[in-house]
């Protein structure tokens, strides 16, 4: 490589540092804000819900999309709209009056985001030679894992001192740097005519989607099923069977069935999908637990909320490199362990709990994710041809999205339903609920999540089981 390329390899990996960090911070700051923006809209658990769920769903829904549009337009064209869709979508967020134009400008900045997220590890994968790419990628995790540490910091330091509007402004500057990087380094790929794009499977995929966490979050506020509830809940259902089918006759699927025949990528898959719905269940939960339960202010709230995406960003270097060493199905199957121990403990959380005990009680969740997490996805990259290995990626992606825009909404539910359940004054919205009640339905909820990712830990055990003992049956 020449000395320009090697100087260019770097601005584009500048470019997709400002897009990953974007994406990535953006979401764990909102999540500390929805105390502040409940208050500040007036508006109901419910509806704040939705200003995460909006932008995660939306990720799901288009992410498969952008990625394919890369292929067809060129991926340095689709990742400077995402820049610039990102950007337009922040500043539409900040002038927000309203938690609907709040949820309509969320939408735009997912829209954006999905192009950052589908396209950046390919250009960075096309920028550095093959014998380079493994540091990149590794980079890439590294700011990854500094996005969700700075994302409450930076959150609770803004809310202590300006309006919620801040959060959404900081994104400018950087939105408008990372255009400038793409337009200036990131070079102009031609596009590539694959395979049609599977628009029916995608279709169905976010049909079913919609149903289903428009169910879930909706169904604990209702007096009674309503036949719209219902009727999404059906169709949810039934548009999750008919994307199935439909995936295993189309000529290009979103999802190759064949890649599930292999158990190492279906258990894999599935347990990942579990550890993600339940720690971005609780992610939802825990900013109301610190401020509004234990009347801290939203800077010590953020910084709280920091340790476990710190603790996780120490630990998975570690953990990536024990693996290749001892296997990955030890450390993925350590990591769920400590998950469920880690629930049981943020269990005991109480009004009165002081910072260092809840430092201790959290910290376990971030060590359980930075040893699953890495051993888990090489796990799945390392059962697949070649050939599927991108296939694998979007899937481990694609699993993770479904995850965390379910365990917001299943999570949200279950808190809600539980303190709806244990609350004597049957207050209208659980936020109003006396704040012992919303203590014990956080309590149970926890215990829920560890009980979940025990079953997880059954079924890796099981596999583990089944795959040692293969070879005496053959």
């Amino acid at each position: 490589m020449t000395e320009a390329g090697q100087r260019q390899k770097w601005w584009v990996m500048a470019a997709v540092t400002v897009g990953v960090f974007l994406s990535t911070i953006d979401g764990s700051m909102v999540n500390l804000a929805l105390p502040v923006l409940a208050r500040e809209l007036d508006a109901t658990f419910a509806a704040v819900q939705w200003v995460v769920l909006a932008y995660a769903f939306t990720l799901v829904a288009l992410m498969l999309v952008a990625a394919r549009l890369g292929d067809r337009y060129g991926k340095q064209r689709v990742y400077l709209a995402g820049f610039v869709v990102f950007t337009l979508g922040s500043l539409c967020c900040a002038a927000s009056s309203s938690v609907g134009t709040l949820l309509a400008a969320r939408v735009v900045q997912s829209v954006g985001a999905s192009g950052l997220m589908a396209l950046g590890a390919a250009l960075v994968a096309e920028a550095f030679p093959p014998a380079e790419r493994g540091r990149a990628m590794g980079l890439v995790g590294a700011v990854v894992s500094v996005g969700l540490v700075s994302g409450p910091t930076l959150g609770g330091l803004l809310l202590q001192a300006l309006p919620w509007q801040a959060l959404f402004l900081v994104n400018l500057p950087l939105g408008v740097l990372g255009t400038a990087l793409t337009l200036r380094f990131v070079p102009t790929d031609s596009p590539v005519r694959a395979h049609p794009f599977d628009w029916r499977g995608a279709l169905l995929l976010v049909g079913a989607l919609l149903g289903f966490l428009l169910a879930i979050t909706l169904g604990p506020h209702a007096a009674e099923p309503s036949v719209l509830l219902v009727t999404a809940l059906l169709a949810s259902l039934v548009g999750m069977f008919a994307f199935v089918k439909a995936q295993r006759t189309a000529r290009s699927p979103l999802v190759d069935p064949e890649l599930f025949s292999r158990a190492e990528v279906s258990v894999s898959v599935l347990t990942g999908s579990m550890v993600f719905l339940a720690s971005s269940g609780l992610v939802l939960l825990v900013p109301f637990f610190l401020q509004d339960l234990q009347g801290r202010p939203p800077a010590a709230a953020g910084l709280l909320m920091a340790v476990p995406p710190l603790v996780m960003g120490l630990t998975s270097p570690l953990a990536g490199w024990l693996s290749d060493r001892v296997g990955t199905r030890p450390l993925a199957t350590l990591g769920l362990g400590v998950l469920a121990v880690g629930y049981l403990l943020v269990s005991g959380l109480r009004l009165d709990t002081p910072a260092w005990e809840y430092l201790l009680r959290i910290a376990c969740l971030g060590l359980g994710m930075g040893l699953f997490q890495s051993p888990n996805n090489s796990a799945v990259l390392g059962a697949v041809p070649r050939q599927q290995l991108a296939t694998a990626s979007g899937l481990l992606s694609l699993s993770r999205l479904l995850g965390q825009a379910t365990g917001v909404a299943l999570v949200g539910a279950a808190w809600t339903a539980l303190t709806r359940l244990l609350d004597p004054t049957r207050a209208a919205d659980p936020m109003l609920a006396p704040l012992e009640v919303q203590r014990h339905a956080l309590s149970w909820t926890a215990r829920g999540l560890a009980l979940f990712l025990a079953g997880g830990l059954v079924l890796t055990l099981l596999h583990w089981r089944r795959d040692r003992l293969a070879p005496l049956g053959t």
